[in-house]
């Protein structure tokens, strides 16, 4: 069995990235970056995983459907 995907925050991912904040957003318009997940009224974070597998391959990333 897998470990649980961690929700990391968006500081989180602009040290891993090194994007800045408007060009993920814009990249995530784009559909070139995965997008964030609503964890609250006013949160939201990115899937770890997604965020590892952008950094691994950013050019050939494409959104994919999560199985739940």
């Amino acid at each position: 069995m897998s470990e649980p995907d961690h929700i990391i925050r968006l500081r989180t991912v602009l040290a891993r990235t090194g994007l800045s904040r408007s060009t993920i957003y814009r990249k995530i318009a784009e559909g070139t970056f995965p997008a964030q997940i609503k964890i609250s009224i006013n949160g939201a974070g990115w899937r770890e995983s997604d965020v590892n597998r952008w950094v691994g391959d950013p050019v050939a990333w494409r959104k994919k459907e999560r199985q739940v």
